[in-house]
């Protein structure tokens, strides 16, 4: 069975930091491509990062003012995101998406993936 499972949200005051962690299982993830996406109360879910598994090329949202590293590890199939600089209005749930056809693309269409994760929260908050 393909699965994508996150991993690492909590609780964190203002200031601090996480790393998300989406752990494949069923595929491997080498020939993907993978979205980090994030949605907020109330709001629409939303690509912040992705990143190509093939050759390694990243995009992030304009946005985020370098905030946010996408990341692999090939040998454990898991791919991470760290986000800095954590504010209350980074709170949301965060998806990782994985794209069998490996063409990296920066977009907000959901349907674009083909497997997804069931999110982790990140709240901020003090």
């Amino acid at each position: 069975q393909m699965k994508l499972v996150e991993s690492g949200g909590g609780l964190v005051q203002p200031g601090g930091s996480l790393r998300l962690s989406c752990a494949a299982s069923g595929f491997t993830l080498g020939s993907f491509s993978i979205g980090w996406f994030r949605q907020a109360p109330g709001k629409e879910r939303e690509v912040v990062s992705c990143i190509s598994m093939i050759d390694g090329t990243t995009y992030y949202a304009d946005s985020e003012n370098g905030r946010f590293t996408i990341s692999s590890d090939n040998a454990k199939n898991t791919m991470y995101l760290q986000i800095n600089s954590l504010e209350p209005e980074l709170t949301a749930v965060y998806y990782c998406a994985a794209d069998s056809s490996g063409v990296l693309a920066m977009t907000d269409d959901l349907s674009w993936y083909d497997y997804w994760g069931q999110g982790t929260q990140v709240t901020v908050s003090s």
